[in-house]
């Protein structure tokens, strides 16, 4: 079974095909999926000069490059369109330009070759993208942190997610890219500040802890970022060491806050696995401070490769090989979503 996925729902377009033993029913233990190819084109050129995302010149980036891209996979992977056996989209979230780029374009890939349409919910991609490379089963423990998300999930399977605590402000990525902006140290922030925190000092600035040792799962990160631009003003940022030592200061402050609200979550829903995804998964000292959280909890911690963390059309494309075999197919009349979440009856249960 091959499923190709295109990922446009930032400032990555993205391409990719997966493959997996055919057959019906939910996977039993991985690993089991096989990456036939995968092909990013970033946009950080388009966009380091505005220090950020511009969602109308990543629209235009991806309406120019997602053709080529579905070629350059395909001959990648040695086949045709009519050797898959579905077509997967990031439905949403994301910016809406770009995912309509990208739903449009596997519609018609999908109805031109009569292939199944599969709209994918772009955080279910990265749920699910350990799967693909590591044996982990359903249940799980989720947390997933990102550019614009940061939440904590029970993960059943496909389409199965309870959400246990979200962020009641801001997103752990968005608060590393703030950091960084504030030291001038460039976009994207989150590789940035993880570099310069490397031979810190993490003890120098004494930074708050939103949420820490609160009851609950949920996250903020909005007073984190205030004391960070307020240490800011106060150092002079030519100096290499204060600029480290805060970097340092402010990884160790979200590693205590992370490995805190998981603990709460551990406690909450007992899981044998804890699996942290999204682009901050990618972050090696925050990976090791979930480890230590994990096995002192007597679970195990697992990320998928870096390489997967980030944005990715693996992601989409395993995500939708995992639903078309529980037969999760989409119509062709699917509305993109700007707003999808992952379990949409958690406001009826705060």
């Amino acid at each position: 079974m091959r499923v190709l996925g295109i990922e446009t729902s930032c400032d990555e377009t993205a391409v990719a095909i997966v493959e997996a033993p055919a057959g019906a029913g939910p996977f039993a233990n991985g690993p089991v999926g096989r990456i036939l190819a995968n092909v990013v084109y970033s946009q950080l050129t388009e966009h380091r000069r505005f220090g950020g995302v511009v969602p109308e010149i990543a629209a235009r980036a991806h309406l120019e490059r997602l053709d080529g891209l579905v070629i350059e996979a395909l001959a990648e992977a040695g086949l045709g369109l009519g050797d898959l056996d579905g077509i997967a989209a990031t439905g949403g979230p994301g910016l809406i330009g770009g995912v309509l780029v990208g739903v449009m374009t596997a519609k018609a890939l999908a109805f031109a070759h009569d292939k199944p349409f599969l709209a994918v919910n772009h955080l279910e991609g990265h749920a699910l993208s350990v799967r693909l490379t590591e044996d982990v089963a359903f249940p799980y423990l989720l947390l997933l942190v990102s550019g614009g998300h940061c939440q904590l999930l029970t993960v059943q399977g496909p389409g199965n997610f309870t959400r246990l605590g979200t962020t009641i402000d801001d997103a752990v990525g968005e608060c590393f890219d703030k950091t960084a902006k504030l030291l001038g140290l460039g976009f994207p922030g989150g590789p940035a500040v993880e570099q310069a925190a490397q031979g810190g000092d993490p003890k120098r600035f004494a930074l708050p802890r939103p949420m820490w040792r609160k009851p609950g799962c949920d996250f903020s990160f909005s007073g984190l970022k205030t004391a960070v631009r307020q240490a800011v003003e106060k150092i002079d940022r030519t100096d290499s060491r204060a600029v480290t030592d805060l970097c340092a200061s402010f990884q160790r402050t979200v590693g205590d806050v992370l490995a805190d609200r998981c603990a709460n979550a551990l406690a909450v829903a007992p899981m044998s696995t804890l699996v942290v995804a999204g682009g901050v998964a990618a972050n090696v000292y925050l990976r090791g401070r979930l480890e230590e959280l994990a096995a002192s909890r007597g679970a195990r911690l697992v990320a998928p490769p870096v390489r997967l963390c980030t944005d990715n059309g693996a992601m989409i494309a395993w995500a939708g090989l995992e639903r078309l075999r529980l037969g999760m197919t989409d119509a062709l009349d699917f509305r993109p979503r700007p707003r999808w979440p992952l379990d949409p009856d958690a406001a009826n249960r705060v």
